[in-house]
């Protein structure tokens, strides 16, 4: 694993002279990466994919824990030297990895065997687009153990009733459980950010029990959270082409056209969509429990974003969203080109 001094070493031959104004973070503490590894539950067959490796501290520690690693990495001299900090660090192990060269926003998939885990550290404003992308472009992804700043990570696992509820937490639940995985210090970092991270761990279910497409469900949530002080009669009269046609279609899903988008789960946002434009299909009837359910995952409108005035979060689900996002993620933002 990579040290204080190694990590100073190995940024200072590449030329890289991180920056606090931009988000240039590395993770020097080994207790930090074997806590994250930990965390993920890793299995020995896993195949994990990892954003923004930058020098390789987690990379290190996930090879010999696992199959296979397919590190994504945009910073082109960060990608040509992670083989050889492998090579030199783990050899027995270095055979596993595989280096992707790529920007994860915009990768529709990977070489070799499909990936069931994701683990990375992932700088702020790339967090929610990068996992939410991943999960719909990588159906294979079990489970995903992520370092994101703590405000983010407070957001993706919040509740419906709490005021951090909105879109990263409700689109993030169409695809599975996301909870807390434990706080991290400013600390770990070189040089320290100024402000806290966090880890979310996510494990993978099925979506709701729905006739309507991915696409048309999180439309709904995007226009419910745009306007997320209004009642969704009055927030979704966009979206259902009237206020009045938003009320039959809430009425019909059996929702209370006075109710807030912050009061609903996602399964409320799927019946919702099912009477709305292009919709007035009847719903699937529930499923037994023992019962796999599967629903088209068409590709979801571009630019879909909350903005509540805390900050936006871009969807990235196969749309656009902030590029750099394999570029070593950490607690300081995005743009930043290490990261562990």
């Amino acid at each position: 694993m990579l040290g204080p001094a190694d990590v100073r070493e190995l940024a200072d031959r590449l030329g890289i002279r991180p920056t606090k104004t931009l988000g240039q973070n590395f993770v020097i503490d080994a207790n930090t990466v074997r806590r994250i590894v930990r965390a993920a539950g890793l299995a020995a067959d896993d195949v994990v994919v990892e954003v923004g490796p930058g020098l390789g501290s987690l990379t290190l520690a996930l090879l010999p824990e696992v199959r296979r690693v397919v590190a994504v990495e945009i910073d082109p001299a960060l990608a040509a030297e992670l083989p050889a900090t492998a090579a030199a660090r783990v050899p027995g192990a270095a055979g596993r990895l595989e280096v992707v060269h790529a920007d994860a926003m915009k990768i529709t998939a990977l070489p070799g065997e499909a990936p069931t885990a994701l683990v990375a550290n992932l700088p702020y404003n790339v967090a929610v687009p990068v996992v939410l992308h991943l999960l719909a472009t990588l159906p294979s992804l079990r489970s995903a153990l992520v370092m994101v700043q703590a405000e983010v990570a407070d957001r993706m696992v919040a509740a419906p009733g709490s005021k951090i509820y909105g879109v990263p937490s409700v689109k993030l639940a169409w695809y599975g459980d996301a909870r807390r995985a434990g706080p991290v210090g400013r600390a770990v970092f070189w040089p320290a950010p100024n402000v806290d991270s966090g880890l979310v761990a996510f494990t993978r279910h099925e979506p709701p029990r729905t006739s309507a497409t991915r696409a048309r469900v999180f439309a709904v949530i995007d226009a419910a959270f745009a306007q997320r002080r209004k009642t969704l009669r009055a927030a979704l009269a966009g979206w259902a082409g009237s206020a009045a046609d938003a009320e039959r279609a809430l009425r019909a899903a059996d929702v209370d056209p006075r109710a807030r988008g912050e009061a609903l789960d996602v399964a409320a946002f799927a019946r919702i969509a099912e009477y709305g434009p292009g919709g007035d299909e009847p719903p699937i009837p529930p499923a037994p429990a023992s019962a796999g359910a599967t629903v088209p995952e068409e590709a979801a409108p571009r630019h879909e974003a909350e903005d509540d005035g805390e900050g936006a979060f871009a969807d990235g689900a196969d749309g656009e969203a902030p590029t750099g996002a394999g570029r070593g993620g950490g607690p300081g933002g995005g743009g930043r080109r290490g990261g562990l």
